[in-house]
Parts: C-alpha cells; structure tokens; sequence
C-alpha cells in the first residue's frame, strides 16, 4: 500500500524515488520462542503493507494455527511452512521484503531451534544488521549466545538487541538493564563492536514502530526507527579490482569477454590486469554492460570486460589490479560451521566452493572446536551437526583468495559432500597457510618414468577391499609372490606392515579409519612414484576415502579389487573370534558389525570368494595385471 505523502505523486516519480532509497539486510535470530516471527508479523501489519486479502487470510490462520486465543497471530505471517504453523515454530530462513519512506528492508526470519543453526547461517550470510531477540522473562539462553557467535563469526558489525516480551515482566527496567548488561559482555567476547539495545513487546506492539507509553524510563529509540536510521556501513578496504569470472562471454568469433560482478575496487579503460591464478597480464580495451559502454566500473556493478590480449582465462578466475592482485595458495586455515547429520572427518575429500570456483578439499587438521557458550578452544578429532572449529584446509590446486575480514565474496565458500552434493559446511578463510605459497614440488633428476621404465614395468595401485576374512591379505600375498617370481618388482601394503608402525597412533574410529587410509594412499603413491606395483590390502570401508585414494594417481594405476564374500562366510572363516567378540560388544567400531561397510559402485575388479580357491583368483587377477602393464620379464 502506497503512504499517503506519496500517493500524489507521479507513478514515475514515485518509483524514482524508491529505487535511489538505502536498502536494509537483516535478520532476526535469538532462541526458539522468542518472538521473532512474531516481531516482523507486526513490522509488515503495522506498516500497512498486506493486502486486504492477506490481512483476511492471516485472521482465519489465527484461528486455525493461532497461539493467541483467537487473536491476531503475527508469527503466521513468516512461517509458512505446514510444520512450521503445526508445531508453532520456525524451520526454514523465511525473507520478507518491506520499505517506509525513508529506507526498503529484506528481512531473513532465522529458526531459533539448535537443529536448524545451519539454516540461521544462511540468513546471516547477507545481513548488514543482526536482530537478536531475547524473552525478557528467560535472558540469554544457549542459542542466543550460538547465534551471537555465527553473527561475529560472519562478520556482522551491528546488532540490535530486542528485549522482547517485556508486558509479561510488568516492563520493568531492572529486568531489561540486567540482560543488557549480560549481552554487552557477551559482545565484547565476541567482538561485535555496535550494539543497540531496546526492551518492546512484539505482541503488544510496544517500542516496535513508535516509542513506548509504558515504558517511560527508557530514552532510546523505538525499533523501526533504529532500524531506518543506523548507519550501512559496507566494510569497504582499498584493495583494488577483484573480479571474480562468472561467465566468459564468447557470442561470436570476434567477441570474447569475461562477465561477472566487480566485488571491490574499481578498473577504468586502458588500466592493466592480471589473471589469477595464472599470473597472465593485460590491459582493459572496453567495459560493456546492459546500458552501454563505460568508462570506468566499481564495487556492485556487474560488468563484461574485454581485454587488449588473448589471455586464458576461464569461469572461477578471479581478474585483480594489476599493481595490487589478490593472494594466491592451495593451503589455509579458517573457521568452519558444519552443517551436516554425519560428521566431518579429516582427511575426507568434499569439494570446496569458493564464489564460481569449485575445486577438490579436505580438513587436514581440526586445531580446535569452539564452545560457543563460553568461546573455550576444546581439543577435537571430528566436528558433530552445529558444531564449529578452526581448521587447516588443503585444496588440490591454488586459488586466488582474500580473508573473510578483508572482502566476503573472496573469503568465504562451502563444503559439498562429492557423493550427494549436499552442503555440509560454510566457512571463512582466516589466512593462507605460508608453507603452501613457500614449498613447491621439486622435480626429481629421476622422473616416475624413467624409474618404471628400468623396472620394465608400469606403475600400479591394486587397492584390495572388502571385510574382515574375506580372504584379501590371503589373495595379496598369492599375487605378489606370482608377481616376484615372474620378475616383477611388487610390494604390499596392510594392517601388519602399516598399522604396527607408520599408523600405530591410529584407533578404529571413524576419523582413524579416514586418516589411516590417507596415510597408505599417500604411501602406495610413492611407491608407484618409484616404479613399483603396490598391493594396497585393507578394509578400507568408506566409499569416500577409496575414492580419494583413486584420485590421487593418474589414469590407468589405480585399480580397485573387490574380495566379494558375504559376511556370513567371513564369520564362518574367522578362527580368532573377532566377530563373535564384536557381537557380543567386547570389540567397538568393528566394520560389518556395528560400523558400516559401504559397498563398491563400480569396482575395476571383483572376486567372488566363496566357493572358488584363493590360488586360482589370485592367479586370475596376476593374469589381468600383467596384461594391463605390459610383459617384457625374463
């Protein structure tokens, strides 16, 4: 509904006006039941902004859904989700739009349940200011202090405490002061260094759109008021260009140019750039955009730029300043909220987004998890749903990149599980890892290839897996003694040789089990680094870590051999007990018992070891070996 100051107005001139207004992000976050849905309700009734079919709509809801005996039930303007009007809660980040004559407003509703922090992150993600909503009658509880920390973790600046439901506390002043007290410590903790506290009544409609009657003693400002009056600061350093490539624009052979949205600094015609990470320079021939051609483009704008040199650049290159380009490392250390039921392993490979970039990564190390309650670093080997911590990253290629803290596009990214490609994480890059800029791979004088070609053999992983007496490490060794006696140069590579000494650090948990299966892949690639075929013979029960152990070697020296024996043969087979003893629970994370073996998809090899001998699969799979990396022994 237009205000009636500008109903008058010329339809133009009106939507003039609108658009060269200051647009507010924010959201409202606090713990379950604090009333937030409730609070923006009341903004978007209060400010005239349903339609009359809404407003008719909301008062059956009410009395369908409602908590409010038959009244108005604001909260149902935000869930809109069956479950979310069910159970009375929120669930899923809800954005509504709004505007007064003096600023437009996006607003994300965050759900307050410890469940669905993942989701309140991603309401944060965007956001100038933080709403945080805290029950008068309650104080800070759990969740207000998680998602105070998500707010400064994100790097919001500013936050307006709403002390809400103060009509249930007779808006007493004592109460509000003893909460304000508490939050501002809790700010300083967390370094959030603008904070505007204000006590209000959502239900009520109390300090939200105009200062309070009843609550005389406080001199501050009403909430919409703070709300289109704070200050939007952009957290804006002089960095200069970055532009990170969306799209390279090639509608005909005589066009080529790099589209995306300048993220900082500015680039006029005829200045020089420089391709990252490829270090290739050029100069800026043209600035094309929607409207024309311009001279010069900054911050915010979405531009195609065409460059005096045919240079490589590709989707996820980042085009810098050339006097002042970004950094550039495949190494970091940053914070990561983990947004995922199973848990984060290190050493599991994800895949990393970072702006349009999206490149293979693994948590090498968590150096610590954080309590968010009292921001105490505990000591962690895995990180559980909602849980954060400060880890070191590592990344199967260099990217350009920038701290969170100094530009967010540049700075933050998310972890996507390579199996579902389900987000798992979100994340903020603290600072590059120096070793990773500082340390290069040397070339030995002796490559691979001439280590193998002395052999007269090529390279090869034959990774065995399957379950505990399936008759891999009885296979393993049948086919390296055949190997050696037909003169081939062979090693293997199992629980005897590995986990007595290179991994004797190593239990049989879940993040033991990824770690220990890192370490012999990093291993057996050495080994076929020196020419060697390595018999690679363990458990190894998670499709993800065999999957990364296959990446790590070029095409054709990987095989993945699958001992397919049914579990019921396997117990049958074991003479020392072990399953027994897993069943009867005297031995813990033991795999086809009460930890999980997840099936090959696509094994390069599978021996069905049940009724045949082990000597003829063995001989079977040196048959095919030898095949695959050529003859030539005496």
């Amino acid at each position: 509904m237009i205000p009636a100051s500008e109903a008058a107005l010329d339809l133009h001139e009106y939507l003039r006006l609108h658009e060269t207004k200051d647009l507010l992000r924010f959201i409202t976050c606090g713990s379950v039941d604090d009333g937030k849905s409730t609070l923006i309700g009341r903004l978007l009734h209060d400010s005239k902004l349903l339609f009359d079919d809404q407003l008719a709509a909301l008062q059956s809801d009410s009395q369908r859904y409602g908590t409010q005996n038959g009244q108005i039930d604001f909260a149902l303007l935000v869930d809109g989700l069956a479950a979310e009007r069910e159970q009375g809660i929120t669930i899923d980040v809800a954005y509504r739009f709004f505007g007064t004559e003096k600023r437009k407003f996006i607003v994300a509703d965050c759900p307050g349940h410890e469940q669905y922090t993942r989701n309140m992150a991603t309401g944060a993600s965007t956001a100038d200011l933080a709403v945080v909503l805290v029950d008068a009658r309650k104080g800070l509880l759990t969740q207000t202090r998680r998602h105070s920390y998500i707010v400064s973790l994100l790097g919001i600046r500013k936050v307006l405490l709403a002390v809400n439901k103060m009509d249930l506390m007779d808006y007493r002043q004592d109460v509000f002061a003893a909460i304000e007290r508490d939050y501002r410590e809790l700010a300083v903790q967390l370094g959030i260094p603008e904070v505007q506290c204000i006590p209000l009544s959502a239900l009520a409609g109390e300090n939200v759109m105009r200062r309070s009657q009843a609550m005389g003693w406080y001199a501050g400002p009403a909430l919409l008021e703070h709300l289109e009056n704070v200050a939007i600061e952009r957290d804006v350093q002089d960095i200069g260009l970055r532009l990170p490539v969306q799209w390279v624009n090639r509608p005909n052979q005589n066009f080529r140019g790099f589209a995306g949205s300048i993220v900082a600094g500015s680039i006029a015609v005829g200045e020089e750039v420089i391709a990252l990470p490829s270090g290739r320079r050029s100069t800026v021939a043209s600035i094309v955009t929607f409207d024309g051609d311009l001279p010069r483009a900054g911050e915010g704008q979405a531009v195609t730029l065409t460059l005096a040199d045919e240079i490589d650049i590709s989707r996820g290159d980042v085009i810098c300043a050339g006097k002042h380009p970004a950094e550039v490392a495949d190494q970091f250390a940053g914070h990561i909220l983990w947004m995922s039921d199973a848990p984060l392993l290190p050493g599991r490979p994800y895949w990393m987004k970072i702006g349009a970039r999206t490149v293979p990564a693994s948590v090498t190390e968590i150096k610590h998890k954080v309590d968010v309650n009292t921001q105490e670093h505990l000591a962690a080997k895995k990180l559980d749903l909602n849980e954060v911590g400060f880890c070191n990253l590592n990344l199967d290629q260099p990217i350009p990149f920038e701290p969170y803290a100094r530009n967010k596009a540049l700075g933050g990214f998310i972890l996507i599980d390579r199996a579902s490609n389900a987000t798992v994480a979100c994340g903020v890059i603290d600072f590059a890892l120096r070793r990773a800029s500082n340390i290069h791979w040397h070339q030995l004088e002796i490559d691979r290839h001439a280590r193998s070609a002395s052999k007269g053999q090529a390279p090869l992983c034959l990774w065995f897996t399957g379950l505990s007496g399936s008759g891999k490490s009885t296979i393993a060794n049948l086919v390296d003694r055949r190997l050696h006696t037909l003169g081939y140069h062979s090693y293997i590579l199992d629980g005897d040789n590995v986990r007595h000494g290179l991994n004797k650090d190593l239990g049989f948990t879940a993040e033991d089990r990824v770690e220990n299966i890192r370490r012999v892949a990093e291993v057996a690639k050495l080994m076929t680094d020196a020419g060697l075929i390595v018999i690679v013979s363990f458990i190894s029960p998670f499709r993800a870590e065999r999957q990364m152990a296959r990446e790590m070697f070029a095409d054709g020296e990987f095989a993945e051999v699958f001992v397919d024996t049914p579990i019921e043969v396997c117990e049958a087979r074991d003479a020392k007990g072990l399953y027994a003893k897993a069943r009867a629970g005297q031995i813990r994370n033991f795999t086809g018992i009460d930890s999980p073996y997840e099936l090959p998809e696509h094994a390069d090899i599978t021996l069905h070891n049940v009724d045949v001998a082990a000597e003829a699969l063995a001989q079977r799979l040196v048959d095919q070996v030898v095949e695959r990396i050529g003859h030539g022994k005496g």
